[in-house]
């Protein structure tokens, strides 16, 4: 830790603990000067900042990264400043500094990507990046020049967007072979693919034989799209991505059935990267929240959440994304068979993982791994993002862990309306977040906007981690 005597910063914490890179949990005080973390000394240190806020009791986390959120009311982009302002403000809430939001649209991206940069530019509460949906010929022929013109990097696919299946988004129908030239492209530039894994036949024939009553519940949806539906895709495309020598990242991980295919792949392709959501760990079919919880891939039956907690354990899961959906009720409140899928998590995304997770026996530390430290590593945002260290920004989460706190539809701030967890009491209470040493929340008060900045990234998965010698 460097000395800083005679210095002045603009901001310093003092009085309580952070999580440091390699260190874990140590009493500190943490010095900031022009929105980077300047100094990380003893809190015995006489350095002089312009600002000086005592957080005796509390804990400091690098903000959390949210990887996978939605924007926009048809899921396409952020149009309109409550698009973008809503459901960051929701995210800072819950501690989580910086957004990557999916943009998916037919168009070419580059008519697209103005516009909504600007949104979030001008209305979020958090720093942002995006990520593309790609779904026709044009758009991967442009990735390159996505990655390096517009800094976006990492390209979603949906495997079960077959036939007339993604027409309600305005998407055209695809197969395996526009997935294999998706991914041999993204590999020759530095980019990765982020694939929805669900075989959308087997879908379809299952569907013939569960009754489609008005009284069905989650266990029916689940029915119709199993975990061995999760399985097959996630293995099919693991496979490609390793003959490709591509990177893959496999988004929200909802079974046991497909988190086993995952790992058999990446025993022999370390190439793969998995990330898991706060709903598959903490909720399954047996939830009173009905349609409300209706999600793709579905919540599972009892005992799927476990096995994913055990990969969060030992390391096999990467990171956690919320898959925040800004659903409003409304398109909540029917049979399960025409709800819309997903639900709000950003705001809830990081005190789930430190109550529930704490609650199994995960370190503090790990939670931090995979809700900050490694989804920076892997979308090519690190070492300024995802860690408490001299020269990263000033990214900050301030808990306290002997407080707790009830999860309220009122106080989420998102436009959705409702919480799948509402009434769930936490083993914690978000306090604080700073955003480039800015209070966003202070003092469990929403702050005004500290101007967002755009997060390029020219380059995600393996070649982000080589580029800054991390391992696999």
């Amino acid at each position: 830790m460097p000395s800083t005597r005679g210095s002045t910063h603009d901001l310093r914490l003092t009085g309580g603990q952070a999580v440091l890179p390699g260190v874990g949990l140590r009493e500190v005080d943490i010095c900031v000067s022009e929105g980077r973390i300047a100094a990380i000394v003893e809190p015995s240190h006489p350095t002089v900042a312009e600002e000086t806020v005592d957080i005796a009791g509390r804990v400091v986390l690098p903000g959390a990264i949210d990887a996978h959120v939605h924007l926009g009311d048809n899921l396409a982009a952020p149009e309109k400043p409550t698009d973008a302002s809503a459901e960051t403000a929701s995210a800072v809430a819950g501690g989580v500094t910086s957004v990557l939001a999916y943009l998916m649209v037919a168009r070419d991206y580059e008519e697209v990507f103005p516009t909504a940069r600007r949104v979030m530019e001008e209305n979020s509460y958090a720093d942002f990046g995006f990520h593309f949906c790609i779904v026709n010929q044009a758009q991967i022929a442009s990735v390159p020049s996505y990655a390096s013109k517009l800094g976006v990097s990492s390209y979603k696919f949906f495997m079960n967007f077959r036939g007339d299946e993604g027409a309600y988004l305005g998407i055209p129908g695809t197969d395996d072979s526009f997935m294999y030239d998706l991914l041999r492209v993204a590999q020759s530039c530095g980019a990765m693919v982020n694939a929805h894994a669900e075989n959308i036949e087997l879908i379809w024939r299952l569907r013939e034989d569960v009754p489609k009553t008005p009284d069905a519940g989650l266990s029916s949806w689940d029915e119709t799209r199993p975990g061995f539906v999760e399985a097959e895709a996630s293995q099919r495309v693991a496979y490609l991505a390793s003959v490709l020598n591509a990177s893959y990242y496999g988004v929200h991980v909802s079974s046991a059935d497909a988190l086993a295919a995952l790992l058999a792949q990446k025993a022999r392709y370390p190439n793969i990267f998995l990330e898991t959501c706060p709903h598959y760990l903490t909720l399954d079919t047996s939830t009173s929240m009905g349609s409300r919880a209706k999600v793709n891939p579905p919540l599972r039956p009892p005992g799927h959440g476990e096995a994913l907690w055990e990969a969060i354990r030992d390391g096999s899961i990467d990171t956690v994304g919320s898959d925040h959906v800004p659903r409003h009720f409304s398109a909540k409140d029917k049979d399960i068979w025409s709800a819309s899928a997903g639900f709000p998590g950003t705001g809830t995304m990081l005190p789930l993982m430190i109550s529930e997770g704490m609650r199994r026996g995960v370190s503090l530390e790990r939670i931090v791994e995979v809700t900050s430290t490694r989804p920076a590593q892997l979308f090519g945002l690190a070492p300024r993002k995802g860690q408490i260290a001299v020269g990263s920004d000033a990214d900050l989460a301030i808990i306290d862990l002997n407080s707790q706190s009830t999860v309220e539809a009122k106080t989420q701030h998102t436009m959705a309306g409702y919480s799948v967890w509402e009434g769930a009491v936490l083993d914690c209470r978000i306090t604080d977040t700073i955003i480039r040493g800015r209070f966003a929340v202070r003092d469990g008060v929403l702050q005004p906007p500290v101007g967002a900045e755009y997060l390029a990234r020219p380059r995600s998965g393996r070649a982000a981690l080589e580029a800054t010698g991390v391992r696999y």
